[in-house]
C-alpha cells in the first residue's frame, strides 16, 4: 500500500533521502510521494521525525 504525507511535513527531506524508489519530491509546502511509483515499504516514515509518512 503506498504512502500519503499529512500536513505534519515540516520539509526536512529525510524522507526523500531515504526513498529507495526515489517517489519522494518536495511540493508546495511539503514533500509529496508520487503513489503510482511508491512500493510500500515504510522506509519514509522510519525516518521522519513528525510522523507525516502515513499509509493510504
Amino acid at each position: 500500500m503506498a504512502y500519503v504525507i499529512g500536513d505534519e511535513c515540516i520539509s526536512c527531506g529525510a524522507c526523500a533521502d531515504q526513498c529507495p524508489c526515489e517517489c519522494i519530491k518536495e511540493g508546495d509546502g511539503k514533500y509529496e510521494i508520487d503513489a503510482s511509483v511508491c512500493a510500500g515499504c515504510g522506509a519514509c516514515a522510519d525516518v521522519c521525525p513528525v510522523d507525516a509518512p502515513k499509509e493510504a
